[in-house]
């Protein structure tokens, strides 16, 4: 039987600090939809390794915000949430020490520089004409082929090891998947963990990889960000503590789930990433 005190000591601090921040909130009457728009946004990025931006995007956009000022809320909010699933994946995989994910530093060193840089040079960059649509239908089609294979076929996950293809491309997806999350605030995880799942890696592995990336390539696109006033701190204080909640009950859900079970929800929300995505591309064109 686990002992409590040991449960409790196993909780990110972030966590910690959420709490006393929510109670705050709610005290002094602050709108809670906020609140539970980090909660859920950051549950379903930190479970599935993609970001939590097909969610507050959309939302900012009703809101009035501009497209910079979406992506760079999303960024700022994801700080907070990505940064509570990175520390809780991560002392999940100190603990098991699980032969499959002895490969988790080799990939978050070849991802994430390149990732951080993708975004650097993008960031100050226009989003290409036609971005929107073309990552949305690239999602579809991905998630639902990853959903199909799925259903299909049931051949074990034990890929454990590098080779110099798959790190030469890692280093290639981090690039191209920064410079989408700089237009997007979403990309590099979704990627990592599509491309680490094709090639057969532990599925939990990969998911953990991609909220790990996605949590350091957040912190300089939100730091560039906010020196162009674009970020929108009424928005972040409000769902920034709910994000922290939500990263840290995500690991448990990701999990909690089977395998299958845990690929059957990222194939879904991928295929959800793509048709939201396309259908704000079409709203933006009409």
């Amino acid at each position: 039987m686990s002992n409590p005190a040991q449960s409790f000591t196993r909780i990110p601090w972030p966590a910690w600090l959420a709490l006393p921040a929510l109670a705050l909130l709610y005290l002094y009457g602050a709108p809670l939809q906020y609140t539970l728009l980090g909660i859920g946004g950051a549950i379903v990025a930190n479970a599935t390794g993609a970001g939590g931006g097909v969610i507050f995007i959309p939302v900012f956009s009703q809101l009035g915000l501009d497209a910079q000022q979406s992506v760079a809320t999303s960024l700022a909010i994801q700080c907070f949430g990505m940064t509570t699933g990175a520390l809780a994946w991560y002392r999940l995989h100190r603990r098991l020490r699980h032969p499959h994910w002895q490969v988790l530093p080799a990939i978050i060193l070849r991802v994430a520089p390149a990732s951080v840089l993708g975004l650097m040079l993008a960031l100050p960059l226009p989003s290409p004409a036609g971005l929107d649509p073309l990552f949305g239908a690239f999602s579809v089609v991905l998630g639902a082929s990853l959903l199909l294979l799925t259903l299909r076929y049931r051949a074990p996950h034990g890929h454990a090891r590098l080779g110099r293809w798959e790190g030469h491309s890692l280093i290639l997806l981090g690039l191209i998947g920064g410079a989408i999350t700089a237009w997007l605030s979403v990309g590099v995880g979704e990627l990592l963990v599509l491309l680490l799942i094709l090639r057969r890696f532990d599925v939990t592995l990969a998911v953990a990889c991609g909220v790990i990336v996605s949590a350091i390539t957040v912190w300089p696109g939100a730091l560039m960000m906010q020196a162009s006033g674009a970020i929108q701190w009424q928005v972040v204080l409000l769902a920034g503590p709910g994000a922290i909640l939500g990263g840290f009950l995500a690991r448990r859900l990701a999990t909690a789930l089977p395998a299958r079970g845990l690929k059957l929800f990222f194939a879904g929300w991928i295929l959800l990433t793509g048709l939201v995505t396309l259908l704000l591309a079409a709203q933006g064109a009409l």
